[in-house]
């Protein structure tokens, strides 16, 4: 039996395989609102035989976007439409995610494909789209020539470490079983955890523990809202390849103090606290991030998730039997081909004849097969 199509459960809830979808931000919201895009992207990955499909980064306030184009949990009548997108992933045996975020000073952007460049007086002439002021722990901005942030006081802090026990309750209204909080690549509590963001000298900052509290504080949060029975994640930049921040050991420890509040597993990427430049020490090849994975798992207790540059199926399946992780996420390889999950099974030996393909798909390539074989076309 192939290890990356064994299920695997945390508290009350078992996905099929351990394949998830990592969060992509599709940038097609309206004031925060899904819509049929939502459904057509995500129900696309639950048919193409992911265990765990999440849906995009998802702000927690309307100031907490990073774009015009997010997706929101930030008020009640967001959830109606994304009741419909959870139940066809449940209905094909996939789990449903969503990632709750906070863009702080990474907020008022442009659309990749605008340039993702603060928001300007071009995007409110031809698409109606005004800035609004970012938040951060310190005001220090995201990059040259973007806003600086207002220094969030104790009352903004408190109100942010709410509004996500609120968007988590409104997830579980909404129906998803799994959630993740997006604490990495220069997102609000990646801001808190790195000393290159966060100059605090007060109790959210000053050293570790206190630039570790926000995150903590949200952990609890989250839990007062979501369902013991129900896991929780937290994505995390293990490293920001940058001299003076963030470094595997700090991860650990970040790890292993989320973990007591209720955390289930952690999914490491990397990088991303600031500027548009790759950083000198940071390396690009083939899961080139599964270590910090295989780390956080060994020494922090908990289980783990690699992302990034994840692409071969044999290269997951070792990932997996090896226990390096307990599931692998893959993003643009899906948005390149959905069905990956099951032409990886195929691969692997874990599905023979399309049996694990939706009978609706599945019937018609084994006929397809049976024709192809019979006349020796391939």
């Amino acid at each position: 039996m192939s290890a990356l199509f064994e299920p695997l459960t945390l508290r009350g809830v078992t996905v099929k395989n351990r394949i998830a979808v990592s969060p992509m931000s599709q940038y097609r919201a309206v004031n925060g609102y899904a819509n049929t895009w939502h459904m057509v992207h995500l129900g696309r990955f639950a048919l193409g035989g992911a265990g765990l499909v999440y849906a995009e980064a998802t702000a927690v306030e309307a100031r907490g976007r990073r774009t015009h184009g997010d997706l929101g949990l930030w008020e009640d009548g967001q959830i109606e439409p994304l009741v419909p997108i959870v139940r066809f992933i449940e209905a094909e045996r996939a789990v449903p995610g969503i990632q709750l975020g906070h863009a702080g000073r990474k907020a008022s952007e442009r659309r990749p494909w605008h340039g993702e460049t603060p928001v300007d007086g071009e995007d409110e002439s031809e698409r109606g789209e005004v800035p609004w002021p970012p938040i951060a722990p310190s005001a220090l901005p995201y990059a040259d020539g973007w806003p600086v942030p207002a220094e969030m006081s104790e009352a903004d802090i408190a109100g942010v470490v709410d509004a996500f026990g609120q968007a988590a309750r409104r997830a579980v209204e909404a129906g998803f079983r799994f959630l993740e909080v997006y604490a990495g690549h220069g997102f609000l509590v990646h801001q808190f955890l790195s000393p290159l963001a966060n100059r605090r000298s007060d109790r959210w900052g000053d050293d570790a523990a206190g630039r570790r509290r926000f995150a903590v504080e949200v952990a609890r949060a989250i839990r007062a809202h979501w369902p013991e029975e129900l896991p929780l994640s937290f994505r995390l930049s293990a490293t920001d390849w940058t001299e003076g921040g963030v470094e595997a050991e700090d991860t650990v420890e970040t790890a292993r103090a989320l973990a007591a509040e209720g955390v289930d597993m952690i999914d490491c990427t990397t990088g991303g606290i600031g500027g548009t430049d790759r950083p000198p020490r940071m390396p690009i090849a083939e899961g080139f991030q599964v270590p910090f994975a295989e780390r956080v798992r060994r020494e922090a207790g908990v289980a783990s998730m690699a992302v990034g540059f994840l692409w071969d199926p044999a290269f997951c399946e070792a990932v997996i039997a090896d226990g390096r992780a307990d599931m692998v996420a893959l993003a643009r390889e899906l948005l390149d081909d959905p069905n990956w999950p099951l032409h990886a099974a195929g691969r692997l030996g874990a599905d023979s004849g399309h049996q694990m393909w939706p009978p609706e798909m599945g019937w018609w390539l084994m006929k397809r097969d049976r024709v192809v074989t019979k006349l020796g076309l391939r």
